[in-house]
């Protein structure tokens, strides 16, 4: 009889639009995996207990903390990092707003802010004040504050092309 404790599991999955097969241990979190298989180090551990958000990553558009998921949970799922948010050489306007608003001091938890906020704005191009403090809610920082942070996406928010009732 194998024993399910050192198998390893097959896991494929569509990590920044690209296919990922890998070999995984059961007790394997999405975060180890990401920064110590496939070198994507802009996910940080920072209490490993899902409290900071530090390793937040988008798993089907949704936001999630790396350090409590599975790998395994990963298969067949639609993942992205911080790694994927740039296109080419430009950054994403999430980026470009935190940047403009001095929203980055040391950087450590700014991926996770980056993709907290992602999450929201790919939902709502617009969303209000208290939906990004919400968003928001499960980042912590121990340089910047959270004013900077929220201004910066309010500012992103009100700059987003407003939808019209009699556009649907």
């Amino acid at each position: 009889m194998k024993d399910p404790n050192t198998d390893s599991v097959k896991i494929r999955f569509q990590l920044n639009d690209k296919p990922v097969v890998l070999e995984v241990k059961p007790w394997d979190t999405a975060l180890a995996v990401l920064r110590d298989e496939l070198g994507l180090t802009g996910t940080k551990e920072g209490c490993g207990i899902g409290e900071c958000g530090a390793c937040t990553i988008l798993v089907e558009g949704k936001a999630v903390t790396a350090c409590l998921m599975l790998a395994a949970q990963l298969d067949g799922r639609e993942v992205q990092t911080i790694e994927g948010v740039a296109e080419k050489d430009a950054l994403h306007p999430i980026q470009e707003a935190l940047l403009a608003h001095g929203a980055v001091q040391c950087g450590f938890c700014t991926p996770g802010w980056v993709m907290s906020a992602k999450a929201l704005f790919d939902g709502e191009s617009d969303p209000t004040r208290e939906e990004i403090v919400d968003a928001l809610s499960g980042n912590l920082c121990r340089c910047t504050g959270y004013v900077q942070v929220v201004n910066a996406l309010e500012s992103l928010a009100e700059s987003a092309p407003k939808s019209n009732a009699a556009d649907h």
